[in-house]
């Protein structure tokens, strides 16, 4: 072959190579031009508010989050099968930034009090554009406990009336706001009673501390966290007020519709994560103080057998009413709006959810009932036929016992000290409301008529009530646990 000819034979060459690359590449790019319009996945940016140290509302949250349970139930079919949720999970210390978020439309899903629950609703109830729903509970106290006002360990202070012309801050717009406006209007207190000023759990933690206020009102869990501390003493607790509190899960309603199965999803996951926390109460409260900070002390206190709070997500009659109620207490105080809170709820959303898992809502919207303590009392014997005369003990690095009666809980507690344990925390309840107490917080009305009668207040007021209508005498934790050990 001569120069000229192989030449020839490497342009043909070069030149099929060429023709072969570009009708591959023609190839490829049909090929991509023939995909279906919607094979592209659709990513869906959804906004959930949370407050992960308000302990009532961590199944709604942090709990989801962080046992993935929200991924777990997600949509995958249908329409929902080249959508991509991506959820963002903000989290807060109050209730009123969620409702801005949501009004912003950076959040679509929210949780809060009471009391700023039916702010949200009102808020929304006057715009044009869409309407907020409230779509379930989280937990709730039927009388009131949770929210309360603690004064310095140091402080004089034992009563609410003490703090005339003081200074007492609260985070305002919050359930513990709505709860010391409702006891100063059950007083007859004008708006002027207490110098008061908004703090945010955070600033009036520190406040208390530095003893730059002389009391601090607060929602879950402050109003025990701080004592549990050990520098703040309850005087108030919102189990006076009689009106149940709770916190609640609202979303926007133009997000709801288009993304009912979403909605559906993330309650499930609260029922999911609700279950957790009860099968689990121990575990649940140490790895809510590993994700919160919050000490699991404080956590199982709510959250545990005989809780402070009862986890349910049902919409209850009491509930709507209870919110009618604080919108009249706001209302004549001139905080809100006219709101209708009727047709603020939507109960579709939660049915839906039990349905789905083969549950009985109306069973469940019917009941009041929490998980409670049970067991056989290992010292004086006997199986715990009343949990709300009951007690535990919680050793530190152990486990939790279940004992029949506080006499009981304090003997037990006694006895681990004297054979070298460490008392990590003690449960007993009080005598009048029945909720959850620290023991070694408690004022205890010992003696009576039988010398060896030992029965746990909350507040020293009601101790003391307790003495002068029965005998005895007012005593501490220590007075108690010696009265138990003879």
């Amino acid at each position: 072959m001569n120069a000229r000819s192989r030449s020839t034979h490497r342009d043909r060459h070069h030149n099929n190579h060429n023709i072969a690359r570009h009708t591959l590449a023609t190839l490829a790019l049909a090929a991509c031009c023939a995909l279906p319009l919607g094979a592209a996945a659709e990513v869906v940016t959804v906004g959930i508010g949370t407050q992960n140290t308000t302990t009532n509302t961590v199944t709604g949250g942090i709990v989801i989050k962080e046992l993935g349970l929200l991924e777990k139930n997600l949509p995958k079919t249908g329409k929902y099968k080249d959508i991509t949720f991506k959820v963002e999970w903000q989290n807060f210390t109050s209730g009123p930034p969620v409702t801005n978020g949501m009004v912003a439309n950076t959040l679509q899903i929210g949780m809060m009090g009471d009391y700023p629950l039916l702010v949200n609703g009102a808020t929304f109830q006057a715009m044009p554009e869409t309407k907020s729903r409230l779509i379930a509970l989280i937990a709730y106290n039927a009388e009131g406990a949770g929210n309360g006002l603690v004064v310095h360990k140091d402080s004089p202070y034992y009563e609410l009336a003490d703090l005339k012309g003081k200074k007492v801050s609260v985070p305002f717009g919050s359930a513990a706001h709505g709860m010391l406006l409702k006891a100063m209007e059950d007083r007859g207190w004008k708006s002027d009673y207490f110098e008061l000023s908004s703090q945010s759990p955070e600033v009036g933690t520190s406040s208390l501390q530095e003893m730059r206020i002389d009391g601090h009102a607060d929602f879950v869990p402050f109003a025990e966290l701080l004592p549990y501390r050990g520098f703040a003493r309850k005087i108030f607790d919102g189990v006076e007020t009689k009106v149940p509190t709770f916190h609640g899960v609202v979303v926007r309603e133009d997000f709801a519709k288009k993304y009912p199965e979403f909605v559906v999803a993330y309650l499930k996951a609260l029922m999911e994560a609700n279950d957790w926390v009860r099968k689990n109460p121990v575990e649940a409260a140490a790895k809510i103080e590993q994700w919160t900070r919050v000490e699991k002390e404080v956590a199982y206190m709510f959250l545990g057998p005989s809780g402070v709070h009862t986890l349910d997500p049902t919409i209850k009659p009491k509930w709507i009413e209870t919110v009618k109620y604080d919108h009249g207490v706001l209302q004549r105080m001139g905080r809100v709006k006219d709101f209708d809170a009727d047709a603020w709820a939507d109960e579709s959303y939660i049915r839906t959810a039990y349905k789905e898992l083969g549950l009985d809502y109306d069973k469940q919207k019917a009941s009041l009932a929490n998980y409670e303590i049970s067991g056989t009392d290992p010292l004086c014997g006997g199986a715990i036929t009343n949990p709300r005369e009951a007690g535990e003990v919680w050793l530190d690095g152990g486990g939790i016992t279940a004992y029949k009666s506080a006499a009981c809980t304090l003997a037990a507690a006694g006895k681990a000290v004297a054979e070298g344990k460490k008392i990590g925390v003690a449960f007993v309840f009080d005598h009048s409301s029945k909720i959850k107490l620290f023991a070694d917080k408690a004022y205890y009305a010992l003696g009576g008529k039988s010398g060896k009668e030992i029965v746990p207040f909350l507040l020293k007021k009601d101790a003391e009530a307790y003495v002068a209508a029965n005998g005895g005498k007012v005593g501490g934790y220590g007075d108690a646990v010696a009265l138990a050990g003879r």
